[in-house]
């Protein structure tokens, strides 16, 4: 199946794919060839691409995934090649995340789901440093 991955900076990646290990907002989920239409948002995570005898890997912060019987095509917010990553780029990241969180514990005081989903954008982020084997700040919750 065709697998396609771009981010506002770029086209990463192109390629015939077997298999494509993505983390959806609603859990992880494997496609293959023939798989049903779905859309399905991205969390903070690693994206495992297997072609051939090969497996890529790239680091996405958000977006969505296009799945068809004929391929995936992913539209992240941010994605970089594992390989690439950066301690730098983690922090910035993270940073990014911990504001996030802290502009809505600051503008929805009583109004817990936009709190709750900064939290978790925030716990997804730590849990991505831990699976890339970079480290993350400790959370300020």
């Amino acid at each position: 199946m065709q697998f396609d991955l771009v981010s506002p900076e770029r086209s990463l990646a192109s390629m015939d794919a077997t298999a494509v290990q993505i983390p959806g907002a609603d859990g992880d989920m494997t496609v293959m060839a023939d798989h049903a239409p779905t859309i399905t948002t991205l969390r903070p995570g690693v994206l495992k691409v297997e072609a051939g005898s090969e497996t890529h890997e790239y680091v996405v912060t958000g977006g969505f995934a296009e799945i068809g019987a004929a391929g995936v095509s992913v539209l992240a917010e941010r994605a970089v090649a594992k390989g690439d990553m950066t301690q730098d780029q983690m922090d910035a990241m993270f940073d990014e995340a911990q504001d996030i969180y802290n502009r809505a514990k600051d503008n929805f005081q009583n109004e817990p789901g936009p709190v709750d989903d900064a939290a978790k954008l925030l716990a997804d982020m730590v849990a991505m440093g831990g699976e890339i084997g970079l480290g993350t700040k400790q959370p300020n919750l």
